[in-house]
């Protein structure tokens, strides 16, 4: 998956156009739209990763040689429905205090 893939699928479970992610970040509203073609700046990707709350990585697809703790956020954002469709802000928040709730009380 491309970087542009990922901030366009990142922006849609947020409600939120790429256009509107631009713009909230100062940047030119076409300026995602460049990504498919031209790499991105270091800079741009940590202010989007700051937005979305994931990683730089996540943003490039890149995959770890092994195995890392992700964290819940990122974990999060690779669930879906049954249907394939991203989960609700409900089931979010629901899944959270499951996987919190066993991480506190797991037994090294």
């Amino acid at each position: 998956m491309t970087t542009f893939e990922i901030i366009k699928k990142l922006a849609q479970r947020h409600d939120k156009s790429l256009q509107q992610v631009a713009e909230d970040l100062g940047f030119s509203k076409n300026l995602f739209y460049r990504w498919k073609t031209a790499d991105p700046k270091a800079k741009d990707l940590e202010k989007v990763a700051d937005y979305f709350g994931v990683t730089i990585d996540y943003l490039l697809d890149r995959k770890p040689a092994a195995q890392t703790n992700a964290t819940i956020e990122e974990a999060l954002d690779s669930v879906m429905s049954y249907d394939g469709k991203p989960i609700t802000d409900n089931d979010r928040e629901v899944l959270r205090g499951i996987i919190e709730g066993y991480l506190k009380n797991k037994k090294d």
